[in-house]
C-alpha cells in the first residue's frame, strides 16, 4: 500500500468544485490537460529535486528519488501522482514537496486521503 497526492492543472481544481460531483475522478475527461510548458516545467522540477527519470510508457513518465521516504512520481499529460510509502516521514516529505510545485499558481494540490484540495 502506498500514499498518493495528486497535482492538476488549476483548471481542473475549479472545474472539480463548480461540478459538486462525487465521482468527478472517475472520469478522465474531467481533467484538464497540462499545457506543454507545464509538461516541460514539471519535469525539470522533479529533476531538480533529484527524481531520476525511469522510464515513460503509455501511463505516463515514471520518477523514483534516491531517498525512499520522497516515494515516487508519475507525470501523466493531466496528472502528477505522487507515491509515497505508509510510513509518517514518507508522507510528510511527499506531501511537502508537492505543496512546494503550487507555488506558481498553476497547479492545485489534492490529497484523496486527507479532505481533498489543499487551501492556503
Amino acid at each position: 500500500m502506498s500514499y498518493n497526492i495528486q497535482l492538476f492543472s488549476i483548471k481542473t481544481k475549479e472545474k472539480e468544485k463548480a461540478a459538486d460531483d462525487d465521482s468527478f475522478f472517475d472520469r478522465e475527461e474531467n481533467l484538464v490537460p497540462f499545457t506543454g510548458a507545464q509538461m516541460a516545467g514539471l519535469k525539470e522540477r522533479l529533476l531538480q529535486s533529484k527524481y531520476a527519470l525511469v522510464r515513460d510508457d503509455e501511463t505516463g513518465t515514471h520518477f523514483s528519488h534516491p531517498d525512499e521516504d520522497f516515494g515516487s512520481a508519475l507525470l501523466t499529460d493531466k496528472s502528477l501522482y505522487f507515491n509515497a510509502n505508509l510510513s509518517e516521514s514518507s508522507i510528510f516529505e511527499v506531501e511537502m514537496t508537492a505543496s512546494e510545485f503550487t507555488d506558481t499558481g498553476e497547479f492545485a494540490k489534492y490529497d484523496p486521503q486527507n479532505e481533498g484540495w489543499e487551501e492556503f
